[in-house]
């Protein structure tokens, strides 16, 4: 039996690809994980798979949150930040990953990486200064896939 090839997990965000701020594998298939996309959104990846974006009801707690965190003086990237750890974020994101929604499109990605296609995940965040989603979403692949 010959050596196992995978592809590799990538992740960025859709403005650094728009500016070319990202260098990224020429033949990688570009995986937008965003539940409400812009018009926009769609020319920067390949598609969009919403079922991969963190739940709605996640999105609103974290959202509210960070708002009532910023009227309470905080700045946007320590808000988003706080939220996040405030309304488990992580730990609500992988338990969501397990759902049949979410296991349903993970299983599909990972997939494409055991016929050794690369894949970029594409969301709205800058990982610089606030987490993301799709940097769980990245672990979570790369260990299935180990």
């Amino acid at each position: 039996m010959g050596p196992v090839v995978t592809g590799t997990v990538h992740d960025t965000y859709v403005a650094a690809i728009r500016h070319d701020l990202v260098d990224l594998p020429e033949d990688a298939r570009r995986i937008g994980v965003v539940r409400r996309p812009t018009s926009w959104f769609h020319g920067a990846v390949d598609e969009n798979v919403p079922a991969l974006g963190p739940p709605e009801d996640l999105l609103e707690d974290a959202k509210q949150r960070e708002e009532d965190l910023k009227l309470q003086g905080i700045c946007d990237d320590d808000a988003q930040n706080v939220a996040w750890d405030e309304v488990d974020f992580a730990e609500r994101y992988r338990d969501y990953l397990e759902t049949e929604e979410g296991s349903v499109a993970e299983d599909r990605l990972a997939e494409l990486l055991r016929e050794g296609t690369d894949v970029v995940l594409v969301c709205f965040e800058n990982t610089e200064k606030k987490r993301c989603h799709r940097t769980i979403l990245r672990e979570v692949l790369e260990e299935r896939v180990a």
